[in-house]
């Protein structure tokens, strides 16, 4: 009687869930974007908001899960401000791999992102701003997506480019332990080791590096049957160590979907602190997650 009940309640509660839409959440970003730009008005730091936001356009359809992750790279950002001003990380939230992320969550994501900004603002004793929610009409995911990118590189000013080698070697060394989470539950011997370093790359051979093994997880996704997306947009002719952070953020999103695929529930922990850490290591550790990947030639198990 009682797992009747329960059962009950829970599809009650199932049915009552508010469906939160595109538009709800863009007009949400919009206030982030709002926040974000006061501040750079607070720090007097010169904005280039046309410039960036024509630069950081993506036209190819993407998934919630890529729109999710944009959102964890801003939090990450918003940990390197805090470090800054000499304020703790807190360690952004996480979640299980599953196959098909709920868009709901981007919007509960949204509300971290703008809670993150009062306390900052509030440790800091920068006045609090009212702002005016802006409804809006007609928006899609993708809308959602590059409106969180364009924040995201307007973080990067109010940041002063300080997105490291380091940070980015630390949300590789993530991918290094996804691909090595993949290759024990298909029973696959990982006898590769990182090649010798380049110590004339460059993010733009990073990049590329980035790109191939997004692709080499979109052939696994094609031959089982999970939905890809297609990173070509995410191309560029010169890259920035941002641009790697932000290809990073979609590999790690996209092998959250091989996770599920082969019923791994390891949550992706946050990344580790690095110091002093160069671009060439950076691009060894990119090629070797690269080669590592390479091992796979199915998702079947032994």
């Amino acid at each position: 009687m009682i797992k009747k009940i329960l059962i009950i309640i829970l599809i009650f509660t199932c049915v009552n869930a508010k469906k939160i839409t595109p538009n709800e959440v863009y007009s949400q970003v919009l206030l982030i974007r709002d926040d974000v730009h006061n501040l750079l008005k607070y720090y007097n730091v010169r904005h280039k908001n046309k410039i960036i936001l024509k630069k950081s356009l993506v036209t190819t359809p993407l998934k919630p899960r890529n729109v999710w992750q944009k959102t964890y790279e801003i939090m990450i950002k918003i940990n390197i401000l805090r470090q800054e001003h000499d304020l703790p990380i807190i360690q952004p939230i996480n979640m299980p791999p599953v196959a098909h992320l709920n868009p709901d969550l981007v919007y509960e994501q949204t509300q971290r992102i703008l809670t993150e900004f009062r306390i900052f603002r509030t440790r800091l004793n920068i006045p609090l701003v009212q702002y005016h929610l802006t409804e809006v009409q007609h928006k899609s995911p993708l809308d959602v997506f590059n409106a969180l990118n364009d924040i995201s590189i307007t973080i990067d000013e109010l940041n002063k480019n300080k997105v490291t080698p380091s940070y980015v070697f630390g949300e590789n060394m993530r991918v290094y332990d996804d691909i090595s989470l993949i290759l024990d539950a298909l029973s696959i011997e990982d006898n590769t080791i990182p090649a010798k370093k380049n110590l004339k790359s460059t993010p733009n051979h990073t990049a590329s590096t980035g790109l191939k093994t997004l692709e080499k997880i979109k052939q696994l996704q094609v031959l089982s049957g999970i939905a890809f997306v297609d990173f070509s947009d995410f191309k560029k002719k010169k890259q920035t160590p941002s641009d790697v952070f932000s290809l990073t953020q979609m590999i790690i999103a996209e092998l959250q979907t091989i996770k599920a695929y082969l019923s791994i529930p390891n949550i992706t922990p946050a990344a580790s602190a690095y110091k002093a850490k160069t671009p060439a290591e950076v691009d060894q550790l990119m090629s070797w997650n690269l080669r590592k990947l390479e091992l796979l030639k199915t998702l079947i198990r032994k």
